[in-house]
């Protein structure tokens, strides 16, 4: 029986990824050592793959940057901005289109969220005049890589409806129009690679989604010439994240010789699927989780196998992970502190590999009992553990008042009050919340956390830091200050070190964008918070200025969207828990004297189902939740929240239903597409729509930030519009931030003047 995953982590058991990359962007290591290190990264993941049992490993799933950038590069879809295409210059020109290119001004393309993911792809653009050819001709190369090593590769690539269904329109252009031409390159392709390998895995996700007309029309003809052209090898057609039911009919008769569906995410009607299952074609059974940590339940996943089996026969069957294993930590066997019970519960991407290979194991009846047990005994530890219940925390979930979702008083109401609090004046320049986080200040907090400086050391450290950053913000001018952070390892592993219910790895990272990974915590039990997280530090700093400043959490659909959440409750209930959490937080920050609160919901649009039909009910709770943990203060409080790299437009309404005061969004990469959303919903409360890519290293001037506000005063009336970034300022450098910050405060003071204010 064929065993396989749709891809693997590409960071490295110890994050080499990471280190590579931001050693070739420092200009440590050229282009050779680059490749040479990319290299050993693959060979390492085939290994893992291929000494686990796996029959195929995957390849092409390695990626720079992002695997949808690279489809845009073998396709030649390069901006004009970035010029022309040339080999010698292609790994340069590829990072200046993920990153932007400050020495030539010239900006990165858009980013956002992978459908339902905390993984981000680089947007694709179709100009006018593109012109489809084969360009980056990586996938061949690593396809020879794999050969060479003596490997069994299955290619992975991007499907071409999911790409242009994901892709934007640049002058007006339709992005279909370049269909054929595109699918012509994908030819090319695959009759360079198919008389090497016997599958060749092409993902179309977009599936699960609602298709446009044209992709429902021309889904079957496209696959029919695909399938052709790449014999001998066989098609391997995946969908992945949720249930394919509206376009099964183009799933099931594309014709392709295997066809994956994932059988975690969503309830597939398994015997009404095999009522229509091609009589010939292999089914690819996703049964082991790829996007969360948990072990998984192998009586369950040998059930569902059984029902493939008897449906099909075990000639016809692959067992698979639902979807890449890009989005787990790459091996438990480095998490040596955990907690042994915990750490048993848990399987990350190379414990997922032996779990394929158990379950082709059990459904060819080898004697694998022992190992069955091991892995039944971890499922019922976890259902009988009491530190996963705790009744006060279900109690107050299960009765929540209307005086607990709802704030006293309106916006209309409260706007009133909270402008005579604040006098704060036309368009008031804020940031997101976080500074730069130097390596004085990771040093400084790894010397505590090993206990080479004592408690009174650290805090005199966090305190000389954000007297430094409330200075730097004095200088600048910003109108509301942060504290910028520098205790904060993550903006949610912070908090979830401080609350009930959280556990920790050391090395459970996983792949965020480009070089940026995180850890997210893991939400094993019950939530509740036992003490104050924040306040000391935001009360110090606003005892240094006279200006106001913000206190600034993580909100609770964050929280669970960036933790690897439970899988025994439903995220709703996991979701409340959180947000009284936040709540007891909010009210404590506002009787410390914190007249402005931030509560960051990054990631409400990351969250919300694959499916359309499904996501009003997600909205609903979502919103709500984040209300639990605002609605208990004062009218003169002044609730924010942010939302980043996520597609927002069409969840406006749903966004206004969370009755935050002020909402910042990102918006500068798409030039204040977000702004269109305006033209038929009007935000009723006020809003600051990014002008400063944070996620480039590149420095926007005062004229583009100008124009960038002008853009948003067409759409916004100017006592509802703020000045700030996209984003946090984390991961950017001082050297950087001083003059991006200083050229946004000279934009919003050159607009202000422009709208009768000094």
């Amino acid at each position: 029986m064929i065993t396989h995953v749709l891809g693997f982590p590409v960071i490295g058991k110890n994050r080499e990824y990471k280190k590579m990359l931001e050693a070739y962007w420092n200009e440590k290591i050229d282009e050779r050592e680059l490749n040479h290190r990319s290299d050993q990264l693959r060979l390492f993941n085939w290994r893992a793959q291929k000494n686990a049992g796996m029959t195929y490993v995957s390849c092409g799933d390695f990626a720079l940057y992002d695997h949808v950038l690279d489809t845009s590069m073998m396709l030649g879809a390069i901006p004009h901005r970035f010029g022309t295409w040339n080999e010698a210059s292609e790994i340069p020109q590829y990072f200046d289109m993920a990153r932007g290119n400050e020495k030539k001004n010239i900006p990165a393309m858009e980013m956002t969220k992978w459908f339902n993911t905390n993984y981000h792809y680089i947007v694709p653009e179709i100009e006018k005049g593109f012109t489809p050819k084969l360009c980056l001709k990586k996938l061949i190369s690593e396809v020879d890589l794999a050969l060479a090593n003596s490997f069994s590769p299955k290619p992975v690539l991007v499907g071409p409806f999911t790409y242009l269904s994901l892709a934007k329109s640049a002058e007006g252009v339709d992005v279909w129009d370049s269909l054929d031409a595109i699918v012509d390159v994908y030819i090319d392709v695959l009759k360079q690679i198919g008389p090497k390998v016997d599958w060749i895995q092409i993902d179309e996700p977009i599936l699960c989604q609602e298709l446009g007309e044209t992709a429902l029309n021309r889904f079957l003809d496209v696959y029919e010439s695909i399938r052709a052209s790449a014999a001998p090898a066989k098609i391997l057609l995946a969908t992945y994240f949720d249930v394919v039911d509206d376009n099964l009919a183009l799933l099931l008769g594309s014709g392709c010789q295997g066809i994956h569906i994932d059988l975690v995410a969503g309830e597939w009607d398994i015997d009404g699927l095999f009522d229509r299952f091609p009589k010939s074609a292999m089914l690819s059974a996703g049964v082991v989780n790829g996007r969360n940590i948990w072990r998984t339940d192998l009586d369950s996943a040998l059930q569902t196998l059984k029902k493939v089996e008897s449906a099909i026969g075990k000639d016809r069957m692959m067992i698979g992970s639902s979807c890449s294993l890009k989005h787990s930590p790459v091996d438990l066997a480095a998490e040596t502190l955990l907690d042994a019970t915990l750490k048993s519960w848990l399987a990350f991407a190379v414990q997922k590999l032996d779990e394929i290979s158990l379950l082709e194991s059990a459904m060819a009846e080898n004697d694998i009992e022992s190992q069955l047990r091991e892995w039944r005994d971890a499922t019922i530890s976890r259902q009988n553990d009491q530190r996963t219940w705790d009744t006060s925390v279900r109690e107050k979930t299960a009765h929540i008042s209307d005086t607990q979702i709802c704030r006293n008083n309106p916006y209309a109401v409260r706007c009133k009050v909270q402008n005579k609090a604040h006098s704060l004046g036309l368009l008031p320049t804020t940031t997101i919340g976080s500074f730069p986080q130097t390596s004085a200040i990771r040093s400084v907090r790894r010397q505590f956390k090993k206990g080479s400086i004592n408690e009174n050391a650290y805090r005199d450290a966090m305190r000389d830091e954000i007297s430094s950053v409330i200075r730097e913000q004095e200088v600048l001018g910003l109108d509301v200050l942060v504290h910028g952070e520098p205790e904060r390892n993550d903006m949610v592993e912070y908090f979830g070190e401080q609350l009930n219910g959280f556990c920790f790895t050391r090395n459970g990272w996983v792949q965020s964008y480009g070089s940026r990974c995180v850890k997210p915590p893991i939400i094993y039990g019950d939530v509740s918070r036992p003490l104050s997280m924040t306040v000391e530090w935001t009360r110090f700093a606003n005892s240094l200025t006279e200006k106001p400043v913000k206190g600034m959490l993580t909100g609770p659909v964050t929280i669970m969207c960036w933790s690897f959440v439970r899988d025994d409750i439903p995220r709703k209930e996991v979701c409340r828990q959180i947000a009284f959490a936040i709540r007891d937080e909010v009210v404590e920050l506002e009787k410390a004297g914190i007249g402005i609160i931030q509560i960051d919901e990054a990631a409400l649009s990351e969250g919300m189902p694959v499916k359309k039909r499904d996501r009003e009910d997600y909205l609903h709770w979502a919103a709500e939740c984040f209300r639990i943990a605002t609605s208990g203060v004062k009218d003169d409080t002044q609730i924010h929240t942010h939302m980043c790299y996520s597609e927002f437009n069409h969840i406006m309404p749903a966004i206004a239903k969370m009755d935050a005061d002020v909402i910042s969004i990102e918006s500068s990469r798409s030039k204040m597409e977000l702004l269109d959303a305006f033209n038929t919903y009007e935000y009723p409360n006020e809003i600051g729509p990014g002008i400063y890519d944070i996620h480039s290293p590149r420095i926007p001037s005062v004229d583009e930030m100008v124009t960038l506000l002008r853009k948003a005063l067409k759409h916004i009336p100017k006592e509802r519009l703020w000045v700030n970034p996209d984003c946090g300022l984390k991961t950017r450098k001082w050297e950087e931030v001083r003059p991006s910050l200083a050229n946004l405060v000279e934009a919003a003071r050159i607009v202000r003047k422009e709208n009768g204010s000094a």
